[in-house]
C-alpha cells in the first residue's frame, strides 16, 4: 500500500526520544504503550466486570478477544484503503506510522471497556468508555492529541457515519466485521442481524 510506506521506519536497537514503539526487523512491531494498556489494573477490572455481566449471555460478548479482533480488523481496513495511518487517526503530529498503529490498537482494545457500565446504569457504553479510557491512555503515555483521537473514536464507534472522525468510522466497521454472525446459534434472535455485514459470510 503506497499510502502506508514510510521510509523513516528503520531497524532500531534503541528508542528515540518520545518514541515508545519501534521496528525490530524480523520480529515486527513492538507496541509498548498497547502492552501497558493490556496490563493496566483498571482495564483488567473493566474486562472482569464485562465478563461477570455477560456470564450467561447468549449473544456476542465484549471480552478481550473481541476487542483485539476489532483492533486488528480496523488496522487491516486502513491498510486496505491505501490511506496513511496518520490520516486515518487524524493525527497532526509527524510521527512515523508505527505510532499511528498504536493509536488504532488502543482504540480497538478500549472501545468496549465500559460495557459493564451500560448494564449497571444504562449509560451508553461508548460515552462511558471514552471517559474511562482517558486515565488509561495517560498511564500508557499517549499525549493529548493522540488521546483525543482515540477517545473520539471510542465515543463514535456505535454509529460511525459521515460526521464521525476517520478512526471512528473504521472502528465502527471493524466492530461489525468482527462478529461471526453466520455461525452464531443465537443469530435469529439478534436485533442487529439485518444490519450486520458478516451475517451471511466471513469478511475478516
Amino acid at each position: 500500500m503506497a499510502g502506508f510506506k514510510d521510509k523513516s521506519i528503520k531497524k532500531r536497537t534503541q528508542r528515540e526520544p518520545n518514541e515508545c514503539a519501534f521496528f525490530t526487523g524480523r520480529e515486527g512491531f513492538f507496541l509498548d504503550r498497547v502492552d501497558i494498556i493490556l496490563k493496566d489494573t483498571w482495564y483488567g477490572k473493566c474486562l472482569e466486570r464485562n465478563a461477570a455481566w455477560e456470564k450467561n449471555r447468549r449473544f456476542c460478548r465484549h471480552d478481550l478477544q473481541h476487542m483485539l479482533d476489532v483492533a486488528r480488523i480496523a488496522y487491516m481496513l486502513i491498510l486496505e484503503t491505501g490511506v496513511t495511518v496518520e490520516a486515518a487517526v487524524a493525527s497532526e503530529t509527524k510521527r512515523v506510522s508505527v505510532l499511528g498503529k498504536e493509536i488504532i490498537y488502543a482504540a480497538g482494545l478500549l472501545h468496549d471497556m465500559a460495557r459493564w457500565q451500560e448494564y449497571e446504569t444504562g449509560e451508553d457504553h461508548a460515552v462511558a468508555g471514552a471517559r474511562m479510557a482517558g486515565p488509561v491512555l495517560d498511564r500508557a503515555g499517549f499525549d493529548a492529541t493522540e488521546k483525543e483521537a482515540i477517545t473520539t473514536a471510542i465515543r463514535e464507534h456505535r454509529t460511525g457515519g459521515r460526521t464521525a472522525s476517520p478512526l471512528g468510522r473504521y472502528l465502527c466497521k471493524a466492530d461489525d466485521f468482527s462478529r461471526p454472525c453466520g455461525r452464531c446459534a443465537a443469530r435469529f434472535d439478534c436485533y442487529k442481524l439485518d444490519r450486520m455485514a458478516a451475517a451471511g459470510r466471513l469478511l475478516y
